[in-house]
């Protein structure tokens, strides 16, 4: 009795139709997600159980280091230049269009506003190198000043007050400290946004797990 032959089938699978729905989905994450921007400093914030989300955008966010130095961040790079005319008015400083082309790329400043035109003609590379090595030496060379002796003095107070003017309601505060950031700084931080009726903003923590 003669065998049987039985028909051999292709194991090719077309993966044509996967390919294309892997493509979709990156192209919608890559649309769709927001990306971390640079710090200068990496903070331990607290935890809370607090679950309230921070809003994604027009958010002025105040990071305060361990050792009390304070930076600023704002998302939209308009406005962060439309902010730093305004400061540098009050200070009677002219920044030119090159300064405030330089300044638009910086997510993050912790720079004095009267020392502001020497660390913009400072390279990339070079401005961080300088935040981090006076980070290190805990100098006075890096951190937004909140002296609270004099109304000038306070930076922090002019750039919250003309960040406010400038966007209005729309206008998001967030703070950040690290765990270890003294207390003390961050209540500096906190009566200064009380001094101009700044009364309502976020303090961000991480989420914390409850054991059961």
């Amino acid at each position: 009795m003669p065998k049987v032959k039985v028909k051999r089938k292709s194991t090719l699978i077309d993966m044509t139709a996967m390919s294309d729905v892997t493509v979709l989905l990156l192209t919608f994450f890559m649309l769709t997600s927001t990306f971390i921007q640079k710090e200068p400093v990496q903070v331990s914030t607290p935890a809370s159980v607090s679950e309230i989300k921070i809003p994604d955008v027009n958010v002025l966010q105040i990071l305060v280091e361990p050792n009390g130095k304070i930076f600023l961040s704002m998302d939209k790079q308009d406005d962060r230049t439309a902010i730093l005319q305004k400061v540098g008015g009050l200070y009677g400083i002219e920044f030119t269009p090159e300064e405030l082309k330089k300044f638009k790329l910086i997510n993050s400043f912790g720079i004095s506003i009267k020392n502001m035109k020497q660390f913009l003609a400072l390279e990339t590379a070079k401005q961080d190198e300088f935040v981090n090595e006076n980070l290190k030496a805990k100098s006075n060379r890096v951190g937004i000043p909140v002296d609270t002796t004099a109304n000038l003095s306070n930076e922090l107070r002019s750039w919250v007050r003309e960040a406010r003017y400038y966007k209005d309601k729309d206008l998001a505060i967030a703070i950040k400290a690290d765990r270890t950031t003294p207390y003390p700084d961050i209540k500096l931080v906190m009566s200064t946004l009380q001094g101009i009726n700044e009364n309502r903003y976020n303090l961000i923590t991480s989420l914390k797990t409850i054991k059961e």
